[in-house]
């Protein structure tokens, strides 16, 4: 099936500049001069992205989206605004209105970027929700294929977690959101651009700031496909650490829930183990021991203890 994109603005040529940079792509591209026009489009066939502007005569796009959020929740919502008007555009992503927003006039391929993340954020939720086991853990390997140096990562780590949630005699519920969590807890990267993915240097600190947005962009992801709150807080704090310095909340020690601690252990040991653009990995001897240095600070030093013993037994 052919994935739709609704672009929405008074402005013919405007209208004309987005469709002819999707000429090349495999979407479908429908338009609508007004809010009301878009709606209709809406109201009659599924959207996986809707790209508005925001003043038009009638209804503003802020409207528009908020409205197509009540009723089309999974669809993807894209504010285009000029400079005077980023306080609206701000003020609507942090009430949930809006997606992502680009300032007029826009890049182009950073909004092609966008429309394009839209679109698999879209079918990831989309298939998350009506997923089984095996769509789950298809889903994480192509989130992992935007990252090369991350392939089979989402395996190892779940059966990394497993192996401690096993010591731990935890029960099969909490067993199976773990696995899930472990095969999803990255999902949040469809946001983040394969350039800074793959950069095979320092990042600079304004494209950390992106990366630092991935748990939160993925447990959004987690909660319009209504996953388990266990899985969704793995998505959400698997970046914490113990000693409170973690993102992106900043929780510390017991605050971050048992699940997120465990999948936070396994992700640790096998990114150190793995060969990643920026270092080469470390031998299991070696892993094992710098896991012995960041025990209480980056990690649960209960959990360390016990996976490491896991690991020798």
């Amino acid at each position: 099936m052919i994935d739709t994109v609704l672009i929405v603005d008074d402005e013919a040529n405007i209208l004309n500049a987005l469709e002819r940079l999707l000429l090349d792509s495999d979407l479908r591209v429908l338009r609508a001069g007004n809010g009301e026009d878009a709606l209709e489009i809406l109201r009659t066939e599924p959207v996986a992205v809707v790209v508005s502007d925001n003043l038009m005569p009638g209804m503003r796009g802020v409207e528009l989206l908020s409205r197509v959020r009540d009723f089309s929740p999974d669809t993807v919502r894209v504010l285009l605004t000029g400079y005077a008007d980023l306080p609206t555009a701000i003020e609507a992503i942090n009430h949930g209105e809006v997606f992502r927003f680009h300032v007029k006039p826009w890049v182009d391929e950073e909004i092609v970027r966008t429309i394009e993340g839209g679109v698999q954020r879209y079918k990831v939720v989309r298939s998350l929700r009506d997923g089984d086991e095996s769509t789950l853990r298809s889903i994480a390997q192509t989130i992992e294929l935007k990252d090369p140096y991350t392939r089979g990562h989402c395996d190892r780590v779940a059966a990394f977690s497993l192996r401690i949630a096993e010591e731990l005699h935890l029960p099969e519920t909490m067993r199976r959101a773990i696995r899930h969590g472990s095969w999803l807890h990255d999902c949040g990267k469809i946001g983040v651009p394969e350039a800074i993915l793959n950069f095979p240097g320092k990042l600079s600190e304004e494209e950390f700031t992106v990366v630092k947005k991935h748990p939160g962009w993925g447990a959004e992801v987690g909660r319009q496909a209504n996953l388990s709150e266990a899985v969704i807080n793995i998505i959400l704090y698997h970046h914490e650490r113990f000693d409170g310095r973690g993102y992106p909340t900043g929780a510390k020690g017991k605050e971050i829930p048992l699940e997120a601690r465990i999948v936070a252990v396994a992700d640790v040991f096998d990114a150190m183990s793995t060969d990643r653009p920026y270092a080469t990995g470390y031998d299991r001897a070696e892993a094992m021991r710098v896991m012995g240095v960041l025990r209480g600070a980056a990690l649960d030093p209960e959990l360390v203890d016990i996976f490491l013993a896991a690991l020798r037994s």
